[in-house]
């Protein structure tokens, strides 16, 4: 499993920080180990932390009144989220929730503003971030109201390796049937018959506990 070191090595904005701010930031976040169902982060709750995936996979979600529960995206090894509630200064406005075992980082709000107040590198890796973000909730809206469940499998495949919010993901997505089907609000059953789908038309392979992207250009582009 990945360190907190490792992290913060591989953060692009850590590296354009001062020595003192990259020292600051080494000392004052701290990592917690969060088991698969396990909650990371509450709806409701205060936001006093920017949040890091160390290792692992969780989800942004939230359970309606009814009891339906609603999946908005997954954020994997090497993502950053919560600017936007740390910047807002609003309580959580979703779960975050393990869907494995994952180690998390929690950088606390001072330390979040003193790299705000003090490096232009860390304010435009947040636009960017933040941009990129808007981009995806858009397409998902996109995506829900005008897709087949095995377009909308596809695109949300295509969106998992976007190098600003998933840096760290490689051609391969380790991620289990059961765990997409979190993500993208299908049943494990469904995102079967999806991925046999995409996988006859060559975007994709199935392989034991993930799958490998063959076509990435297709599969964002992909209608059924």
């Amino acid at each position: 499993m990945r360190t907190l070191a490792e992290l913060l090595r591989d953060s692009d904005w850590m590296q354009a920080l001062s020595p003192e701010l990259q020292q600051r930031v080494a000392a004052e976040t701290l990592s917690r180990m969060h088991v698969s169902g396990s909650c990371v982060c509450r709806r409701g709750e205060r936001v006093e932390h920017w949040v890091g995936v160390i290792d692992g996979l969780v989800k942004m979600a939230n359970v309606s009144a009814d009891g339906k529960p609603t999946s908005f995206t997954g954020l994997g090894t090497g993502g950053w989220f919560g600017e936007g509630s740390l910047l807002k200064h609003e309580l959580r406005r979703y779960d975050i929730v393990a869907l494995r075992d994952s180690l998390i980082a929690y950088m606390p709000r001072a330390t979040f503003m003193a790299l705000l107040d003090s490096s232009m590198a860390f304010n435009r890796f947040l636009l960017n971030q933040l941009n990129e973000r808007l981009g995806q909730f858009i397409a998902m809206v996109e995506h829900d109201r005008l897709l087949g469940p095995e377009a909308r499998l596809a695109r949300s495949l295509a969106g998992l390796f976007n190098p600003v919010l998933y840096p760290r993901v490689g051609a391969s997505l380790p991620y289990s049937q059961d765990e997409l089907g979190q993500l993208v609000g299908l049943s494990r059953q469904r995102v079967n018959q999806a991925l046999k789908v995409l996988e006859q038309a060559g975007l994709l392979r199935i392989d034991y506990g993930g799958v490998t992207v063959l076509d990435l250009p297709r599969l964002r582009t992909f209608e059924g």
